[in-house]
């Protein structure tokens, strides 16, 4: 998986938002606008951004859909940064260490 997709769909804090409110489980877009300040149609093209970037799933139910979290997209997102971090800590480590043995605090 590239992560640029979903790290730039996760940019945007109205998207943020609707990931929030699907931690609780499947939503329709309905429901989702009913809680935010934006129409349905804004809500609905968020949420086809974040299908995209692999964040959410939807499924038919009659004639609306629900939405909810892609736990597959969310587990790449979190190594992509538990990977990162780890990284920056390396890195953190390694240069106080060298400062350390140059006689710098």
């Amino acid at each position: 998986m590239t992560y640029r997709a979903p790290i730039e769909a996760l940019g945007d804090p109205m998207r943020r938002a609707i990931l929030e409110r699907l931690v609780a489980g499947p939503r329709s877009v309905g429901d989702i606008a009913s809680e935010l300040p934006v129409s349905r149609p804004a809500v609905s093209q968020h949420l086809r951004v974040l299908k995209e970037a692999n964040l959410v799933t939807e499924r038919r139910e009659g004639t609306r859909r629900l939405y909810r979290l892609d736990p597959n997209g969310l587990a790449e997102v979190r190594t992509y940064f538990d990977d990162f971090w780890a990284r920056a800590l390396a890195e953190f480590k390694q240069a106080a260490e060298h400062n350390e043995t140059k006689g710098e605090a």
